[in-house]
């Protein structure tokens, strides 16, 4: 079996040891990773095929499933900091070009990814997005080259056309990228939907005051200056149930004034990494066959890998 690879089988049996098992771990790590990325893309594929779409005007509370398109709120627009876009969503990163020894290598020196809140609206009515967290697909990506940490031209197209000089490898120190959701574009959006405000939101009194004690306890110094009405040093049972009788009080407050306001649509995180938190400019059918494709492919390079690292490692307990 092992004269099909003479060459292989030589260095393997011969490689220092530091060498051979950085390789045969190296290979192994990659299969890991590959089996763990095609279950969760496909765990993602299944989410969003069994989850129905919902209209904003009728969604329950709890995951949902919507379908609508983008559009920014009301004051501020947001901005794309490298290429001054404005859009509803921005995700961007500045890679310098090394060298360390034979090696080279793409370093990021800065990134950052935009949380600010953003609007989807279909047909019945509009839902605010907190993007924090969320896996995001986009169509408008953009990647260019220049020679300062900082870029001092933006990219002449959205495709790949690069200015002059990067094109003929020259100041292609530094790299830029930049993704972005833009303003009335379609979107598709699968998260936590939440009615906060009005007369028919639901609010859980027992989790907010216990939210509330939490925050208290956060800060000692404070929760002792309000109730430690004996002056001991410590909170006793007696004073723990004043601490809970005013936090039910204001939570009751809270919820008699968020009754009264009118009803605001959020999705946001779920904090569940079994419900995951999606947000696509891809049209849901093309966003379904495209976590297949890296389902697939992530599954073949873990037999692959895995394959391999079985047989080095077999080749050399065999010398």
């Amino acid at each position: 079996m092992f004269d099909v690879f003479p060459a292989l089988k030589e260095w393997v049996q011969r490689a220092p040891a530091d060498d051979f098992w950085l390789w045969a771990t190296g290979l192994l790590i990659v299969a890991i990773i590959s089996f763990y990325f095609s279950f969760m893309t496909l765990h993602r594929k299944r989410i969003i095929e069994d989850t129905p779409t919902s209209k904003i005007r009728s969604a329950a509370q709890g995951y949902v499933e919507l379908v609508g398109y983008g559009q920014l709120m009301d004051g501020q627009p947001i901005v794309a900091p490298l290429t001054e876009t404005i859009c509803t969503w921005y995700d961007y990163k500045i890679e310098e070009y090394r060298r360390s020894g034979k090696r080279s290598y793409w370093a990021t020196i800065k990134s950052e990814t935009s949380t600010e809140l953003f609007l989807i609206k279909d047909e019945t009515g509009q839902c605010i997005i907190d993007p924090e967290g969320a896996h995001v697909t986009v169509v408008n990506k953009e990647t260019w080259y220049g020679g300062e940490p900082n870029p001092m031209c933006r990219p002449l197209s959205a495709k790949t056309k690069k200015p002059f000089l990067s094109r003929l490898g020259w100041n292609r120190r530094y790299r830029y990228t930049e993704k972005r959701l833009h303003n009335e574009e379609s979107l598709y959006a699968i998260g936590l939907y939440k009615t906060v405000g009005g007369s028919g939101a639901r609010l859980d009194v027992n989790e907010d005051v216990r939210e509330l004690v939490r925050e208290w306890k956060a800060d000692t110094e404070a929760l002792m200056k309000k109730f430690d009405t004996n002056n001991d040093g410590e909170i006793d049972l007696e004073e723990w149930q004043q601490v809970r009788d005013e936090a039910f009080k204001q939570v009751l407050e809270k919820h008699g004034e968020q009754k009264n306001l009118p009803p605001i649509n959020i999705m946001n995180k779920t904090n569940d990494k079994r419900r995951p938190f999606i947000l696509s400019a891809i049209e849901q059918d093309d966003l379904t066959q495209q976590l297949h494709i890296y389902s697939v492919l992530s599954l073949s390079l873990f037999i692959l890998c895995g394959s391999l690292s079985t047989l080095l490692i077999s080749i050399r307990l065999a010398a």
